[in-house]
């Protein structure tokens, strides 16, 4: 006789099957029924020793050469009674739960259902279908390893693992999405990690309730305390050797099966101006650079409204021959300054997402040619004065010049009500969005950790070793570390609504 009972568990409704002895084909039809009757699902009946059993999967996701060898071969050899000590996979499961059976399945296990036991044997036998290990194109490096993460979630962890032997690596697995039920890996070092912020990242991830679960940006959308700050409050790195020197320095990494990305947090405004090559190399050279991404920082964001408050309001500033030639570029140009800034942002940006999307060979013609047409077009139709041109090639070098991409648009996109202001107000309209700017970041925070750290608020001259300079490695204090995570607040625990 052939039932199904239900039950209700903390993970939802729970299906188990119990059969009795001659039910092999009934078995066989509520798999089949569970997985909607699709033509992947292959089946096979043996016969082993003195009863029937049927061997059931997803062809799609197992490896054929597995099943005949570990499998089949096995089952062919053995009796009833001895199985499972005959199957020579790595991990023999066995289960009566119907959903618990069919997750398996789509984890790329094959399943052995007999006549005469009531629950089914798993056995892991998945297709690998990984790409090589490359390095990744959009965080390319002088010096260091050139291997990246790729889309296979145990490939990622073997990354880690290998450049970090140290047992106080921990890793916690979660499944996110309810229809797409995606495997996510938290990992820390345990120890280095401040506890609290690791069970408040561990709250908030497990309250995410979402359908679909496609990259590891919906995490970031969905973790982030201060969705309108135009500023990122996570990093993405597809650099191992980058995520193992922030989980030393007491991080947290979160990587999404399927997604070749590790999301880090939390993390400090400064962290966006730190890259690999700084400790790859000299450390006055690394300190150089440092600051010359800081200069970028500033640069991005108010060089095209400075151009616009000095040929408004406040041309005297510049000196005489200069102040000619700018004078004599504007005269025949109809356009107001702000309106010669707007325009040729947008042209930017519109140059830099057809260079995106299209194939790699024509998105180097149409950058390069698209650029110097357009640029030469418009300033000989006297559409765009000579200087506009320089200004705003100028802030693009400054913006894409930052090591995070998703940093430098955010940059580009705060030159817009930079811009305004500096059009209605002139210098003091650029010094309210500043200090607007700045206020905005000392205000606002991750996990507990203050986003301007140590700046805002003021942690003392030992916290900012490291952070404005890459100081050379004698000088570090190793216990310095985990000094951004001294200011946390136990309040900010409670005021994170969302997913």
């Amino acid at each position: 006789m052939f039932r199904t009972k239900k039950g209700k568990t903390n993970s939802g409704p729970k299906v188990t099957i119990e059969m009795e002895a001659g039910d092999l084909d009934k078995k066989i039809v509520q798999i089949q029924n569970y997985f909607a009757q699709t033509e992947d699902l292959m089946m096979q009946k043996l016969a082993c020793s003195d009863q029937n059993c049927a061997l059931i999967y997803l062809e799609s996701l197992v490896q054929s050469a597995s099943i005949q060898t570990l499998v089949i071969d096995a089952l062919l050899e053995s009796s009833p009674d001895d199985i499972e000590q005959k199957l020579t996979a790595v991990e023999v499961k066995k289960s009566s739960d119907l959903i618990q059976i069919g997750k398996y399945m789509l984890e790329g296990h094959c399943v052995i259902v007999t006549e005469s036991d009531s629950t089914a044997i798993v056995i892991p036998v998945a297709k690998s279908q990984d790409r090589a290990i490359q390095e990744p194109k959009g965080e390319q490096i002088i010096k260091g390893a050139h291997d990246g993460f790729i889309e296979s979630l145990s490939t990622n962890l073997y990354l880690l693992r290998t450049r970090m032997t140290n047992p106080k690596l921990k890793v916690k697995y979660l499944t996110l999405g309810r229809v797409t039920n995606t495997k996510v890996a938290m990992i820390y070092m345990a120890g280095f990690a401040d506890p609290k912020v690791v069970a408040e990242c561990e709250k908030r991830l497990s309250s995410i309730d979402l359908e679909y679960l496609y990259s590891t940006e919906n995490i970031d959308e969905m973790l982030e305390e201060h969705p309108l700050s135009p500023f990122p409050q996570a990093i993405q790195t597809e650099r191992p050797d980058r995520t193992v020197a922030y989980l030393m320095e007491g991080k947290i990494s979160i990587f999404v099966d399927g997604n070749p990305v590790a999301l880090i947090l939390p993390i400090t405004f400064f962290s966006f101006f730190q890259t690999p090559d700084d400790y790859n190399r000299r450390w006055i050279i690394g300190s150089f650079y440092r600051l010359l991404r800081l200069v970028s920082f500033l640069l991005a964001i108010c060089l095209p409204a400075i151009y616009i408050a000095t040929v408004s309001y406040h041309s005297e500033v510049l000196p005489i021959g200069i102040l000619y030639s700018v004078k004599v570029a504007l005269t025949y140009v109809p356009l107001p300054p702000i309106l010669e800034a707007l325009v040729m942002q947008i042209i930017l940006e519109l140059l830099k997402e057809a260079a995106i999307r299209l194939p790699s060979p024509i998105s180097q013609t149409i950058g390069i040619v698209g650029g110097l047409v357009i640029g030469t077009a418009v300033v000989e139709a006297q559409l765009v004065s000579n200087t506009m041109i320089v200004v705003i090639g100028l802030t693009a070098i400054a913006s894409f010049g930052n090591p995070v991409n998703e940093f430098g648009t955010s940059l580009r996109v705060l030159g817009f009500p930079m811009m305004i202001a500096a059009s209605l107000f002139g210098f003091f309209g650029i010094s309210i969005m500043l200090m607007l700017i700045f206020i905005h970041l000392c205000k606002i925070e991750t996990l507990g950790i203050p986003y301007f750290a140590p700046f805002g608020p003021f942690q003392g001259k030992e916290n900012f070793k490291d952070v404005l300079l890459r100081l050379p490695l004698w000088m570090v204090n190793k216990s310095s570390r985990k000094a951004e995570f001294g200011l946390i607040k136990q309040t900010i625990f409670g005021r994170w609504k969302r997913p």
